[in-house]
């Protein structure tokens, strides 16, 4: 599993643009600058929707006053639906960058899968927030169970920063 001190692997993950579905690669994002990265077990799933994304547009504005350039969530999902969850959580009018990690490389690479038959989660993300600055993992709040949004939340990443 990924640690503070690693660097982010190359992964290539998807959103979709104004022609469809393009790829983006990671490093674009975190060469250079600092980044908030939080990972969600799915995309309109009950804690992933009503607390985990609402807690990084809340705390948006402060991140960015830590130097934070970009909040970035990623899901084992694929480009259409993030793009349905960014405008129904109101994250992408907030500026949240919502990225599909669809056939889950990114998520394996990391070792932050999880499997949970019973849910139908199938190749799902755990929960955590990372800052990173220039691909390399400054903090990493990672939550013991799925269904909670306490260390992962934008405030407690905020809190780490400070």
């Amino acid at each position: 599993m990924i640690s503070v001190g690693d660097t982010l692997p190359q992964a290539t993950l998807t959103r979709l643009g104004a022609d469809g579905p393009e790829s983006v690669e990671l490093s674009t994002l975190t060469n250079g600058r600092k980044v908030a990265i939080f990972a969600v077990p799915g995309a309109f799933t009950p804690t992933c929707h009503s607390a985990h994304v609402p807690s990084f547009i809340r705390t948006k504005d402060q991140l960015a006053a830590k130097g934070v350039d970009e909040i970035i969530c990623i899901s084992v999902n694929d480009p259409f639906v993030m793009k349905a969850w960014g405008e129904a959580t109101g994250a992408a009018d907030a500026g949240l960058t919502l990225l599909g990690d669809a056939e889950c490389g990114f998520t394996d690479a990391i070792g932050m899968r999880f499997d949970a038959p019973p849910a139908g989660l199938i190749a799902r993300s755990k929960r955590y927030a990372m800052v990173a600055e220039n691909g390399v993992v400054q903090v990493l709040n990672l939550e013991e169970n799925p269904g909670q949004c306490e260390l992962s939340a934008g405030e407690s990443l905020l809190d780490a920063l400070a």
